[in-house]
C-alpha cells in the first residue's frame, strides 16, 4: 500500500513539471488566431488543429453561413463546445460584424458604424460606446453560452479597423483589441487567381517571427481555392520544424496581465 502512495506521488510530480516545463521552454511562440466566416472549413480545421495538438484563439461573430444560419446558431453549438473541450480559447469579433467607419465629432463618443452580418447587414448607423460595447458583450456571451467557457476579454473588430476612441471605448467597458502581425496576415482574403495557396504558404514560412499573431478564417466567400485547410497543416508543420511553438492569446505577454485582471 504505501509503494502503490509512492508511486502514485511521484507519478504527480513527475506530470505537473513537464506540463509546466512544456510552457517554459517555448521559446519561439506564435498565436494563431481564427476569426469566423462561412464556417465551410470548420470541420476540417478542427480536424488539423485536433491532428497536430495546437490550441488557437477563435474570434467569432454570428456571420452568415453555409448551412443557411450564422457561426454561432444552434446549428454550430455542438462544434463550438467541442473546441472549448479541446482547450481552445475565444474571443468577441462583434456580433454582428460591426466595421467601425470613423468617429463623430461629440463629447461623449460616438461611432459610425456599418454591420456585414445580422438583420441590419449593410446598413450605416451612429452608435455610442455602449451601444457598440452591448455588440462586442453579445458574441462574448452566446460564445459561453454555447462553449461552457468564459470568453476572454479580448475583442477583434472586423477588418481591424479602430481608432484610439473606439479602442478607449472597448477598453472602459472591459475589452482589450487583438490585432494581428504583418507577417501574421496568412492572406486568405486575397484573391486565388493572384495570390495562390503555395504563393501564401512560402511567404508566411518566410517572414513569420516569434512572438507574432497569426491571422485566418473559417472560410472566405470570395476566395475561389479556399487557403483552409490546403494551407493550415503545411503551415503548422513548417512552423514547428522552424522551432516555432503555438499558444493562445491567454498566454501573450501583452494581454496576460489584462486577461488576469478582468476575467
Amino acid at each position: 500500500m504505501v509503494a502503490r502512495l509512492r508511486s502514485a506521488f511521484w507519478g504527480l510530480f513527475l506530470v505537473v513539471p513537464t506540463a509546466v516545463l512544456a510552457q517554459a521552454t517555448c521559446e519561439k511562440p506564435v498565436y494563431l488566431t481564427l476569426d469566423t466566416g462561412h464556417m465551410g472549413v470548420a470541420p476540417l480545421v478542427a480536424d488539423v488543429l485536433k491532428r497536430q495538438n495546437v490550441r488557437v484563439t477563435f474570434f467569432a461573430a454570428a456571420e452568415r453561413t453555409q448551412t443557411d444560419g450564422d457561426s454561432l446558431d444552434n446549428h454550430w453549438a455542438a462544434w463550438w463546445k467541442a473546441r472549448a473541450a479541446e482547450g481552445n480559447e475565444f474571443g468577441s469579433h462583434t456580433y454582428d460584424h460591426v466595421y467601425w467607419r470613423g468617429d463623430e465629432k461629440s463629447v461623449e463618443p460616438r461611432f459610425r458604424v456599418k454591420p456585414s452580418a445580422g438583420a441590419f447587414a449593410g446598413r450605416e448607423f451612429t452608435w455610442s460606446a455602449a451601444q457598440y460595447c452591448e455588440n462586442i458583450a453579445k458574441a462574448s456571451d452566446r460564445l459561453e453560452f454555447v462553449t461552457g467557457k468564459k470568453p476572454l476579454p479580448l475583442f477583434r473588430a472586423p477588418g481591424g479597423k479602430t481608432s484610439p476612441k473606439l479602442l478607449a471605448a472597448a477598453k472602459a467597458c472591459g475589452y482589450a483589441h487583438v490585432g494581428w502581425s504583418p507577417a501574421g496576415f496568412l492572406g486568405d482574403e486575397l484573391p486565388s487567381e493572384t495570390f495562390s495557396n503555395e504563393k501564401l504558404l512560402a511567404q508566411a514560412l518566410d517572414r513569420i517571427r516569434s512572438g507574432d499573431i497569426l491571422l485566418a478564417h473559417l472560410g472566405i466567400w470570395s476566395r475561389k481555392d479556399p487557403w483552409a485547410p490546403a494551407d493550415l497543416e503545411p503551415l503548422i508543420v513548417g512552423l514547428k520544424e522552424k522551432g516555432f511553438c503555438f499558444q493562445t492569446l491567454r498566454q501573450h505577454p501583452d494581454y496576460r496581465d489584462w486577461i488576469a485582471k478582468h476575467s
